[in-house]
Order: C-alpha cells, then structure tokens, then sequence
C-alpha cells in the first residue's frame, strides 16, 4: 500500500472507498450482532494504562489488548520513578484494577516491528496487529536520548541521566553500565538540566546506602552507590533560577538528605521578586534560603550547589591528570555564560547585561549562547546530561505512512490524540487568475483513521504522572467520541479489520516460532511474587529486589506457556 504522505489522488480515492466499506460493515454488524470493539495499546506504561482504564470504564465489552516489549509491565513507574519515591508508584494499583478485567489481556515480551533482543523474545509486525484490530494507540513513551553535540561528549565518565536511572531502577537495557562511582573526590559532579530527573540523579548519589537499602533500588546499584566518592554536585541550567523546571517538592526532597547542605543562591535583580506568581516565588525562595546546618570546617559537607546561565561547550580529558584517572575519562567541562531573551523578540539586542536584567523575571525566556561568551571550566569525572529524552518511530511506520516528527520524537497529532496525516488540498476556488489544474496547493491535517496516541509519544518527556493520566484519559475520550459518532476506524481489504485481536496476529505472526515466550499477567503476577519474596529475604525492608535481566525474569515461569 502506497504510504499516506506520498499518496497519489487515485490511491487516496481506493483508501477512502475502503474506509467507506469499512464503515458501512460496521453499521450493518451494529444492527445485528453485538460484536465488542477491540482496541491495541503499544506500551504498558502510565499512559497505556490510564488508556485503557479510562476507554474501558466508558465502553463496556470493549476488548482491550496490551503490548509490552518486556516481561514485565508499568514502564515508567517501574524504571523511571525513583526508588525513594514508592508513593508515586501507587497508581499500580489502578493499573491492577484495569488488568483483572476479563476483557483485558497483557501480552508481555512481544516486540512490535523491530527484532525482540533476547532470544526467547516474540517479534509481530504492526502491519498485522493493524489487521486484527478495530483502533491502535501509541503509548510506547521515549527511548532515546536527546545530545548536545559538543566535542567529549563520548568520554567515559559522561552518562546521559536516562542510562544512569535506567541502571539504578534495574533497566534491563542498562544492566551492564557498571559505572566506576569512585572517583567522585577528584572534582565536582556535574549535572546538566534541572528538571525532577536531574533533581533525582543529585538525591540518588548523595543519599545514605542504608536509606536506599530499604527502596526498591536495583542490587548492582545499591552496591556500587554504596561505594561512591560522590561529595560536590553541581545542577547546572541553560536559563536562569526563575526558568528552573525543578518542582519545589523535588527542592525540599534534597534539603531533607542529612548532612546535606545545598547552598543558596544569590539571587538578581531582587527588586521583581516580590511580581512572581506563587509557586514560582516559593520555590525561589526556597533556593535561595540553602540549608541550615552548623558549620564544620574540619569535615566540609557533601553540597549542592546550583549554577544557572550556563550552557556546555566541551569535555575534555587531560592526561596529565592523576594516574587514578582512567584512560579517555572526563576531566573537565567548560561551559559558557548565556544571554535570556524574549521568545517573541526576533532581534534580540546585543546589549547582554540589559538583556538579562529584563528578561531574569520572565518565566518564558529562551537562552543563547552569545558569539564570544565567557567561559568557566570546572574540574570533574562526572557528568549526567539530564536533557531530555525523544521518541522514536516504530520501524514500520514509514512504510505503513503513519506519520512521525523526528525533530520533536512524537506522533503529529490534533493534541486531543487522533493521529493525523496529511492530504495536498487546493487552498481556493478555482478562478481566473488560478485556473483549476494550476491550483497552488496546501497540507491539510486529516485524521488517519483508527489511529491514537498517548502519553509522551503524544506531547513529547513533560510532565508527572497526573498529567499523563488526564493525557491519556484525553486520548480515551476521542476514541468513545468517535465510536460515538460512528466515526470510521481501521479499513478492510488489505488491513483487514476483522476485531479477532492477538489471537489472530499469534497465529499469523509467531506461526512456527516455538522459541517465543509471551508473558501473560499471570505470568507477570509470578514474576512479581518472586521479587516482592527477593526483597523479604534481604532482611533491609525492601519492598522488592528486581529482576534486571530478562532470563531471570523467563526463568520464574519455566518452560510453561511457550
């Protein structure tokens, strides 16, 4: 099938006259037969879930089936949220209640479109779950790292912050990063961005192994953290205090590791303070308090210590450096000092300092990097780039025509969670001055039919996990507003449509594939019980030691289910 991006007029008539069959077999079956509407969700993260709880409450004996590339579910919760921070990962317990409908079937360790990376992984093409199922939501989440682009940037010692919180959270992808927590007494540890990620990268590496002993933190983790060197942290941000993406409760969460002292900041221009809406001015208030703790000379404090108007031009290794330091590790970082402006001023003045000044207050300022900026070095053997994250397209979507921005890592959509896609539409009436085979045209937006996104495939890595539920409970709602309005779905003919589900695509896709075992949530629910049993056994209060390789996680369940 000719992509949707590329479709000629006479390929565009054959697929709108397979959506108009499909929609009037919908409306003959409607009228006699009760046939459930069955819907595909990519990802078993928050937004999956929160999908599928909100879709299923609003469309009784509508079937919902979940694709997970790993054995086990929760994405984001289980290996994004920080170990000390179980309250966050209650929603569990919603996700639970979604899973013990009988109308609900999780298929774990199934790779959609690309190859499974362990072998007892199962592997299905999109384009057969497209086959089999009335609507397909995206909610697989980000996978990649955002880069800077600066030269060092490959240099051992330099982790981006998702690998380091994949390792600690027990990522299987990032079992063996192993990073060498030693050298942390030979300069400062550098975090850049100061969004919660980078708030729970500074918690993690200053906080006492004991605490984290009783957190689901992963084995290898507690150990290797437990012999950290790790004293001086600085958080380090492109715009000013006032533009900090940081959380006033991910703030306080440092202030309370004792025996911490986060020093305050200074802060510019305090005559506007008191103009800053109230929860921007609590916490810059908080931030430029620091903690109190008696002074200790003899013994100086692990710190932390925040640095903003800087942006990263480069790593470097100095061999000359003590020969403790490892070949080809970091040893310095230079940044320079960045310019704020106005987001809307197209001619920003050249005039830095008045720049700075009118700009330090407003919350919506960009930052620049000025053609000769000034610089600071700072001596270091680590960095965590905690920039962002992007999602990337699934393999087949290009050659299926579902639209993906690669620049931004999401799905285009119409912010409600409709995929869109686009038609050339001449933009007037043919006239005169433009006769009809001389139209200029346009790209107008058009709902690819059966189609949704969720979660940060949909509006890009923002936000906490309540925003992603009323995300994903947006996206829900679309789709029951389109069943409502008897909107067409998925088109029959090459796509088949047919609503037998993952039934169909196993006997279409695994036909042959004895190696493949698909994780069921029974199955998850013995793997669960084996880590909660784990963490009993460590005697330390944990709530649960994770499995962070997937043939552990295959060899609870035997050779059953194959």
């Amino acid at each position: 099938m000719a992509t949707i991006a590329r479709a000629r007029p006479r390929a565009f008539q054959q697929w709108n006259r397979q959506l108009a069959l499909a929609y009037t077999n919908q409306v003959r079956r409607a009228s006699t037969t009760v046939e459930p509407f069955r819907l595909a969700i990519i990802g078993s993260g928050p937004a999956g879930f929160y999908t599928a709880y909100r879709f299923m409450k609003n469309n009784e004996h509508a079937k919902v089936d979940m694709y997970e590339s790993l054995p086990v579910p929760y994405g984001l919760v289980r290996f994004g949220v920080a170990p000390d921070h179980a309250e966050v990962k209650n929603c569990r317990e919603k996700f639970e209640e979604v899973a013990a409908s009988p109308d609900f079937t999780f298929i774990g360790n199934v790779t959609v479109g690309a190859s499974s990376d362990h072998p007892d992984g199962a592997t299905v093409p999109l384009s057969s779950i497209l086959r089999h199922y009335h609507a397909v939501v995206f909610s697989y989440g980000s996978s990649e790292d955002r880069k800077l682009g600066i030269p060092g940037e490959e240099l051992k010692g330099v982790f981006s912050a998702r690998e380091f919180v994949g390792w600690y959270n027990g990522l299987p992808e990032y079992a063996d990063l192993n990073p060498d927590l030693s050298l942390g007494a030979h300069g400062d540890t550098l975090i850049i961005g100061n969004g919660n990620v980078a708030m729970d990268v500074a918690r993690i590496l200053l906080k006492s192994p004991e605490e984290l002993a009783r957190t689901d933190i992963a084995a290898h983790a507690l150990d290797a953290l437990s012999k950290s060197k790790t004293h001086n942290i600085r958080i380090i941000g492109r715009r000013g205090p006032i533009q900090a993406a940081f959380t006033t409760k991910e703030l306080r969460a440092l202030y309370k590791l004792p025996g911490v002292e986060v020093r305050p900041y200074e802060l510019e221009h305090p005559t506007a303070y008191d103009a800053l809406p109230p929860p921007i001015k609590r916490r810059t208030e908080l931030l430029s308090k620091g903690s109190s703790l008696p002074p200790n000379p003899s013994n100086p404090y692990p710190s932390v210590t925040f640095d903003f108007c800087l942006s990263p031009l480069e790593f470097d290794h100095k061999p000359e450096q003590p020969s403790s330091t490892p070949p080809n590790w970091v040893t310095s970082a230079t940044f320079g000092k960045t310019v704020l402006q106005n987001p809307n001023q197209h001619h920003p003045s050249t005039d830095y300092e008045t720049n700075n000044h009118r700009e330090y207050y407003n919350q919506k300022a960009t930052a620049r990097l000025p053609p000769q900026p000034k610089t600071v070095t700072f001596n270091t053997r680590y960095v965590f780039k905690s920039i962002g994250y992007k999602s990337t397209p699934l393999p087949e979507f290009s050659l299926l025509g579902i639209p993906f921005n690669t620049s931004t890592g999401v799905i285009p959509n119409d912010g409600i969670g409709r995929v869109l896609t686009k038609l050339h539409r001449p933009h007037q009436l043919p006239s005169s001055s433009h006769p009809a085979h001389h139209q200029p045209h346009i790209e107008l937006p058009h709902h690819f039919k059966g189609l949704y996104c969720s979660g940060w495939v949909k509006r890009g890595p923002q936000g906490v996990i309540a925003e992603t539920m009323m995300d994903a409970f947006t996206t829900a709602d679309a789709i029951t507003e389109d069943l409502t309005k008897r909107e067409k779905f998925l088109p029959e003919g090459e796509w088949g449509q047919d609503g037998k589900g993952w039934e169909a695509v196993k006997a279409e896709a695994l036909k042959g594939n004895s190696n493949a075992r698909v994780v069921s949530w029974e199955d998850w629910k013995a793997i669960d019980r084996a880590e909660i049993e784990r963490g009993q056994k460590a005697g330390t209060g944990k709530e649960r030691e994770k499995f962070v390789r997937r043939e552990d996680m295959l060899a609870v369940l035997g050779d059953g289910g194959r």
